[in-house]
């Protein structure tokens, strides 16, 4: 550990209830459970000095200590996962927090990197977040794939899942897909998740404008990982599994 830098810290949040798949975070892709395939892709990240996992369900805990990791158990009754989030933050020694998704195996570790550095070189920088450019025309319209703006700084102006900017003339322009990776310093985390949530956060259902909407800065980072439709792949359903291991079967990984 680098002790001249900030300590930083992986969250992965985990909780049991899905309405679409229960248990998801223990459902096996090829024969190991996802929020172990999180956790091992996540301490890969070199500027990681440690990774936890944040979850209301003992089977959970259970099965990431078994693997040899660190869980911390949580409130079952947080509304979001910033919330769950925040609470595990309180209980670890860090500075600087980075909340990773529990439900994307594939994760690559250059990109917590990426989403860390900003913290690491400004130190008045209380959050940021990582954005890759739109390929497929569908995604253009889709509510599904969240959309970001930023100013000539980097820092996000809106996150939408509309479609923004609007084309209203033609001007040859990039459109950004938001990726949920984020970076905190662990008090404006603890604060955010005090924070009551505004207008926009509830309208367009993306905890993300609440930074926003209470006057704070957001950094915006463009990743350098291209593969998105691999190391960005979420799993919410039964098909999405079976699709996650053809991946992986595809790249020859086991």
């Amino acid at each position: 550990m680098d002790l001249t830098r900030p300590i930083v810290a992986g969250i992965i949040p985990a909780r049991y209830g899905s309405t679409r798949l229960p248990g998801k975070a223990l459902r096996a892709i090829l024969g190991k459970p996802m929020v172990q395939r999180v956790l091992e892709q996540s301490l890969k990240a070199r500027v990681l000095d440690a990774v936890y996992v944040a979850t209301d369900d003992a089977r959970i805990f259970d099965a990431v200590e078994k693997c040899g990791g660190h869980a911390i158990m949580t409130s079952p009754d947080h509304p979001s996962g910033t919330d769950r989030l925040a609470e595990a933050a309180t209980q670890i020694d860090a500075d600087i927090v980075v909340n990773i998704q529990g439900d994307q195996p594939f994760i690559d570790p250059r990109m917590i990197e990426e989403c860390v550095q900003p913290l690491l070189d400004d130190p008045a920088l209380p959050i940021a977040t990582l954005m890759h450019p739109i390929h497929r025309e569908e995604d253009l319209t889709d509510p599904g794939v969240v959309k970001v703006v930023t100013d000539m700084a980097g820092n996000a102006l809106y996150f939408s899942r509309s479609l923004v900017p609007y084309p209203r003339q033609v001007n040859a322009h990039d459109v950004y897909e938001h990726v949920g990776l984020y970076a905190y310093r662990k008090d404006f985390l603890v604060l955010l998740a005090k924070l009551p949530p505004a207008l926009l956060e509830q309208v367009e259902s993306l905890e993300q404008l609440r930074v926003l909407e209470h006057g704070y800065k957001l950094r915006v980072i463009a990743t350098n990982v291209r593969d998105n439709g691999f190391s960005g792949f979420s799993v919410d359903t039964e098909e999405d599994l079976a699709r996650a291991e053809a991946m992986l079967r595809e790249r020859g990984v086991e």
